[in-house]
């Protein structure tokens, strides 16, 4: 279901807003996520240019039909090269400082960008917009909680594949299988079943090694409903658990939980870190937890606010971020828990669905 235009409407007119304590008076848009969560438009390509006036979607001559059947109330403007397109539009509209997203915008483009702009100062916004995206509206909320519910189906459907003697691959090309079969667009990274010493890699990608008895197998994926992500990672035994096994599962479970209970509105980020990770470090694997909390998502897999020691985020309601504890022993086996949870006021909502007590599978 499509959003309404009113609602593009409001999210431009809030961007608006910061004009003055940006000190620019116009901004020039090259992220393709920032441009459909403005716009509505999902093209792979193209530019958003907003003055206090104006609003100017500009692409090529493959999207101009896209363009204007998915936007409402913005100009349309077709180019035949981007950068000569762009420094049209913005010259026509007499704007002296046009903020830019830096991180997107390459040397390359800057530099023609400001060859061409005569009288005009770039300013580069760094990660002042970074949040834009960062509090979801009801709408974007059922969005993500049908993609939640889209991957829970598609793993539980194939929980009996994963036995000793199958290869990750196949579980995983099973899986996003299921999930478009259930009604995902698209999956939100490629998904990660890792078995045994692979687990241990926080990234593993499926290959060809066989599942085994006493393995953990850890899977890492997501759905894609309406440009919008889930993610989730659930893990699992299969025959009997080692003592070992359980203690650190436990471990980074409590670490789960014990930050889950403190996620609501007002809490910074780094909180949330430090929770989960004072917790690992108190029983002596603080070193084999090496990376951020949590993250948000959204139409980016990994978008603002970050859960890490470094955030100087603050929770805020409407937030949407995965809390993910880890600990991966090397060559051994790894266990990360993660949930996506919706922040609100006084407390959070987990939208993944997915049990996360230990799996044991006979």
């Amino acid at each position: 279901m499509p959003l309404n235009p009113v609602e593009f409407s409001k999210r431009i007119c809030r961007l608006r807003s910061q004009f003055s304590g940006l000190e620019i008076t116009a901004i020039l848009l090259l992220d393709m996520k920032n441009i459909r969560y403005l716009t509505g438009f999902a093209g792979s390509d193209g530019a958003l240019y907003i003055t206090q006036k104006e609003v100017a979607l500009l692409v090529d001559g493959r999207y101009l039909t896209q363009a204007n059947t998915s936007t409402h109330g913005i100009k349309i403007c077709e180019y035949q090269d981007k950068v000569e397109g762009m420094a049209s539009v913005l010259s026509d509209t007499g704007s002296t400082i046009i903020g830019f997203e830096s991180q997107i915008m390459s040397v390359d483009t800057h530099s023609k960008l400001k060859k061409k702009l005569k009288g005009v100062t770039l300013k580069p916004l760094a990660d002042k917009i970074r949040l834009l995206r960062a509090i979801k509206d009801s709408q974007e909320v059922i969005w993500l909680k049908k993609a939640a519910e889209i991957s829970y189906r598609a793993l539980f459907s194939i929980e009996e594949m994963i036995r000793p003697g199958i290869e990750e691959r196949d579980i995983a090309v099973e899986l996003e299988t299921k999930l478009k079969k259930f009604g995902a667009e698209d999956i939100s990274f490629t998904t990660i079943v890792a078995s045994g010493p692979n687990s241990a890699l926080p990234h593993a990608k499926p290959g060809s090694r066989q599942l085994e008895k006493g393995d953990f197998v850890m899977i890492d994926y997501g759905a894609v409903v309406e440009g919008y992500h889930s993610d989730e990672t659930c893990m699992f035994v299969l025959g009997q658990a080692s003592d070992k096994q359980r203690k650190i599962y436990d471990l980074v479970k409590r670490a789960h939980d014990d930050a889950l209970c403190e996620m609501k509105a007002g809490v910074p980020c780094n909180r949330i870190d430090d929770i989960a990770r004072s917790c690992i470090e108190r029983s002596g694997f603080g070193a084999y937890f090496p990376h951020a909390t949590g993250h948000g998502v959204g139409l980016d897999i990994h978008e603002a606010p970050r859960l890490s020691k470094q955030s100087n985020d603050i929770l805020v309601a409407g937030m949407v971020v995965t809390l993910e504890p880890g600990i991966y022993i090397s060559d051994i086996w790894g266990v990360r828990i993660e949930d996506t949870v919706l922040i609100k006021e006084n407390g959070c909502e987990v939208l993944t669905e997915m049990s996360k007590d230990l799996r044991i599978l006979s």
